[in-house]
C-alpha cells in the first residue's frame, strides 16, 4: 500500500480501506483542533466585529464574563460530544487501550497523575475525555475529568469545546472544587509533566518532569484523596523530535518560550496525511494507558513541607513499582529505568 519517492513513502490511498481512512482523517481532525482551534477562535472572533454579525461577539462578550468561572466550577460536559463516533475511529488509529490493574471504590474520589505527557497527551485525551476508552465500564461508579491549563477557558469559542468534553482548568482551586463540590466517584486527571516535559517526548524517552511537582501532593493531603499513578505506554513513541539536549540552543529557546507562553514549542514530525514519513500526524502506534493502583493519603487539613515532601516522595516509589511490573508488558526493556527530574 505503499509507493516510494526520493526517500518519501506515499500512500497508494486507492488500496487504504474505509476504517483505515477514517481512522487518519479523525486524529487529523484532533491534531489540528489541538494546534489552530485557539488561533482560529480568536481570529474569528474580531472577523466577526467587523461584519454584520457583530452582535454575535457582543452577546458572546456578554456569556463570557457571566459565565468565566464555570471551567474552575466543574465545567459543563455534554456527554452527546463526548460519545461521537469520531472518537472510536480515533481510538483504533492508534490503537488506545485503557487498562485496569486495581478496583477503584467509586464511594471515594481520586486523583489520577498521568505520565508521559508526550506531545499531544493522545492517551490522556482519549481515555479521560471521550467515551470511547469505555472508562465508565472499567471503573464502575466513577467519572473522569481531565484539567487542562487555564489558557484554554481564556479564549472565546475554544473553551466551549473543551468544556463540552468534560475538560476543566489545572488550577488548584478548579481541582479542589471537584474533589470537594462534585460528589464522590470522580478522578480528577492530571498531566503533571506539562510543557516542560513535552520536551522530552521521543520514542523510547522514560523522562519524566516531576521531582518538584509537588502541588498535586499538598492537594491529595489536603482533601485525603489516594493518588492513582497512569502511565501511557506508547505516548512518547508518537513522533520523532528534533534533538535538543539540556544546554542546547534549541532548548534554551524552547525553555524561553515556555516560560513565556506556559507552553512548549517542541520541533517534531510523524508521519503526513498521504505518506508515511513526514508530517503533524502521529505514527500508528499502540497507546497502553495501565492504570495503577492507588495510593492511600490521610487528610491533614494544612499539611507541612515535610509531610508533603514525604507524600511525594511515596508517589514517587509507587509510580515506579507500576512502571517496573508493567513494563514488561509492553515491550519496554528490563533493564529501563524512570528518569525522574
Amino acid at each position: 500500500m505503499t509507493r516510494t519517492l526520493f526517500g518519501i513513502k506515499f500512500v497508494d490511498i486507492l488500496k487504504v480501506p474505509k476504517d483505515r481512512r477514517l481512522q487518519t482523517v479523525s486524529v487529523l481532525q484532533f491534531t489540528l483542533t489541538f494546534l489552530f482551534l485557539g488561533l482560529i477562535s480568536i481570529v474569528v472572533f474580531i472577523l466577526l466585529l467587523f461584519t454584520p454579525f457583530a452582535f454575535v461577539p457582543v452577546l458572546y462578550l456578554v456569556w463570557y464574563v457571566y459565565d468565566f468561572r464555570t471551567p474552575e466550577r466543574g465545567g459543563r460536559r455534554w456527554n452527546w460530544v463526548r460519545n461521537w463516533k469520531v472518537w472510536e475511529y480515533f481510538r483504533d488509529y492508534f490503537p488506545v487501550r485503557l487498562i485496569k490493574t486495581a478496583d477503584l471504590d467509586p464511594s471515594k474520589n481520586y486523583i489520577f497523575i498521568y505520565h508521559p505527557h508526550g506531545i499531544m497527551s493522545y492517551g490522556a485525551f482519549l481515555c479521560f475525555s471521550t467515551a470511547a476508552a469505555h472508562f465508565e465500564k472499567t471503573f464502575p461508579g466513577m467519572r473522569s475529568t481531565l484539567v487542562s491549563l487555564n489558557y484554554q477557558f481564556v479564549i472565546p469559542f475554544n473553551r466551549e469545546y473543551a468544556m463540552s468534553l468534560g475538560i476543566c482548568s489545572c488550577n488548584r482551586g478548579s481541582i479542589e472544587w471537584l474533589l470537594s463540590n462534585e460528589g464522590v466517584g470522580n478522578a480528577v486527571v492530571l498531566v503533571v509533566g506539562g510543557a516542560t516535559e513535552a520536551l522530552e517526548a521521543r520514542p523510547d524517552s522514560f523522562t519524566l518532569t516531576l521531582a518538584k511537582r509537588k502541588g498535586f501532593s499538598r492537594i491529595a493531603l489536603k482533601q485525603g484523596v489516594a493518588l492513582v499513578p497512569v502511565f501511557s505506554f506508547g505516548e512518547n513513541d508518537l513522533y520523532t523530535q528534533l534533538p535538543n539536549p539540556p544546554g542546547s540552543l534549541v532548548r534554551k529557546f524552547q525553555s524561553l518560550m515556555t516560560k513565556l507562553l506556559s507552553f512548549s514549542p517542541p520541533v517534531f514530525h510523524g508521519r503526513g496525511l498521504f505518506n508515511y514519513t513526514y508530517g503533524i500526524l502521529p505514527y500508528r502506534k499502540p497507546i497502553n494507558v495501565v492504570v495503577g493502583s492507588p495510593l492511600e493519603v490521610s487528610c491533614i487539613p494544612e499539611p507541612t513541607n515535610e509531610q508533603v515532601n514525604e507524600l511525594h516522595a511515596m508517589y514517587i516509589e509507587h509510580l515506579t513499582d507500576h512502571f517496573e511490573s508493567n513494563k514488561a508488558k509492553y515491550g519496554v526493556s528490563e533493564t529501563q529505568r524512570l528518569n525522574i527530574i
